[in-house]
């Protein structure tokens, strides 16, 4: 019996591989997964844009991932680009599954390489509800749920009112901060290159890539981080109203003494993170090649 349960598993586990090695050389992946990183852009983009606003007193707000969504949906001829940016979600989506499947980037089944290629899964769940708000804004429908802080502080209390729930929070805090750190970390030390083709590029169009590559993930790691101490703090207090989204961290900066330069500054680094996302899609490296 356990045999014959051994060797169905096996079985199974080489159709998967089987089907997951079609899927990563599948043309329509690449393609599927550049539209993916251009319709990730194009959020971080209306995000900053927005932020940009505010800190030069022209209107904007700040605002989080679905928020943006909105604002697309808005704009005249919004419909067709949401429409676009939906699809490409998808395509993200399928791509960080067959980056945490069949590791095409060589991250490999050691201790460091497992938690990257759970992070890509975790980041396909992000982007799967991402991706249901965005068609749901195109079907007419409501991007579904709360935004931001709302839906921050939302799932903070819920989670909060379980078993050693502070705990909880407290981990998923450090964990979000963890990543805003390592994303610095990889802005510092330049780790994006290897996956650019900076050699289709000429020289001074690969310096400022590289630049502004740099300031892009930079800002994106230290929102991460205050994201990831607001959770940790709402722990601490027993206080889920102390929990923020992204719009909420960008709210805060622009609280602070010389806020409208903070805000600005986090503003145009997720312009620039915009600007990466576009140079993932257009120059990214896949399979290895």
């Amino acid at each position: 019996m356990a045999n014959e349960i051994g060797r169905k598993a096996s079985e199974l586990k080489r159709q998967g591989d089987h089907l997951g090695t079609q899927a990563m050389h599948n043309p329509w992946t690449e393609r599927l997964a550049r539209l993916g990183y251009l319709a990730k852009g194009v959020v971080y983009a209306v995000i900053g844009v927005l932020a940009l606003q505010v800190a030069f007193g022209q209107g904007g707000e700040t605002t989080d991932t679905h928020g943006a969504l909105t604002t697309l949906s808005q704009q005249t001829g919004g419909t067709v680009l949401l429409a676009v940016v939906a699809v490409g979600m998808v395509g993200y989506v399928l791509w960080r599954v067959v980056q945490a499947w069949m590791d095409p980037d060589g991250k490999g089944t050691g201790a460091k390489g497992l938690v990257t290629r759970a992070g890509y899964l975790v980041s396909a769940g992000v982007y799967t509800f991402l991706a249901v708000s965005a068609f749901r804004l195109v079907l007419g429908s409501g991007g579904g749920g709360g935004h931001g802080d709302q839906s921050a502080q939302t799932w903070t209390a819920r989670l909060m009112s379980q078993p050693f729930g502070q705990a909880l929070v407290a981990v998923v805090g450090l964990v979000i901060a963890g990543v805003g750190i390592w994303q610095a970390y990889k802005a510092w030390k330049e780790k994006f290159r290897d996956k650019l083709r900076l050699d289709g590029m000429r020289p001074h169009q690969a310096e400022w890539a590289v630049r502004i590559s740099k300031l892009g993930i930079l800002a994106r790691g230290l929102v991460f981080v205050m994201m990831g101490v607001f959770l940790v703090q709402a722990a601490l207090t027993a206080n889920p109203r102390r929990a923020h989204g992204l719009d909420g961290a960008l709210a805060t900066l622009a609280a602070q003494p010389y806020g409208a330069v903070l805000l600005a500054l986090a503003a145009a680094g997720l312009v620039a993170y915009a600007v990466y996302m576009a140079l993932e899609a257009r120059y990214r490296r896949f399979l290895g090649a």
